[in-house]
C-alpha cells in the first residue's frame, strides 16, 4: 500500500463569507466550531472514510451505527478577528485519548500566523444503551495513520 502524507487530509483552507459575521463584520465565534466540524468531515472523506457509516442521517436508522460520537467537551481561544474575504489554513491534529475517546485539536492560521485554537473532545458510546464503548475501527484507522509523520 502507498504511504499517504497525512497533511493531505489534516490540511485545508477555505474562504471567510459574509454570512459566517456578525453585525460588527467579524466572524460570528459559532463559526469556529462549525468549520471544525467541516473540517473533520472532509479530513475522514478525502481519508476514504463513507460520511453517512459514521454519522446518522435519515437514510440510516441509528440504531444501524455501530457507534455514535457525540461532542463531550469543546472549548475555543481566538487570538486575532477575521473578516469577509479572509482566507485561512485549518490545520486539525487529531489525538486518540484511549479506547472509547479522542480530541480534536485545531489550528487557525492566517498568513502563517496563528489567528485560533479548538479543541473538541468526543466518546465513543453505543447509540443503544449510550454507553461507552471502543471507537470503531475506521475511526482508529484513521487516528492511527493521522498521527504519522505529519
Amino acid at each position: 500500500m502507498e504511504k499517504r502524507n497525512p497533511r493531505e487530509w489534516l490540511c485545508l483552507n477555505r474562504t471567510v463569507r459574509f454570512g459566517e459575521t456578525d453585525a460588527a463584520g467579524v466572524v460570528h465565534f459559532v463559526e469556529l466550531f462549525r468549520w471544525c466540524h467541516e473540517t473533520w468531515e472532509e479530513s475522514l472523506e478525502k481519508f476514504g472514510i463513507v460520511l453517512k457509516e459514521i454519522f446518522p442521517s435519515t437514510q440510516i436508522n441509528t440504531s444501524q451505527l455501530d457507534v455514535a460520537l457525540p461532542v463531550v467537551h469543546c472549548e475555543a481561544n481566538y487570538f486575532q478577528p477575521l473578516y469577509v474575504g479572509d482566507t485561512i489554513n485549518i490545520e486539525l491534529y487529531p489525538e486518540k485519548i484511549n479506547e472509547s475517546s479522542f480530541v480534536l485539536l485545531f489550528k487557525f492560521k492566517k498568513n502563517g500566523e496563528q489567528i485560533g485554537t479548538t479543541n473538541i473532545k468526543h466518546v465513543s458510546i453505543n447509540p443503544i444503551t449510550r454507553e461507552k464503548c471502543a471507537l470503531s475501527k475506521q475511526i482508529n484507522l484513521w487516528l492511527h495513520e493521522s498521527g504519522l509523520n505529519f
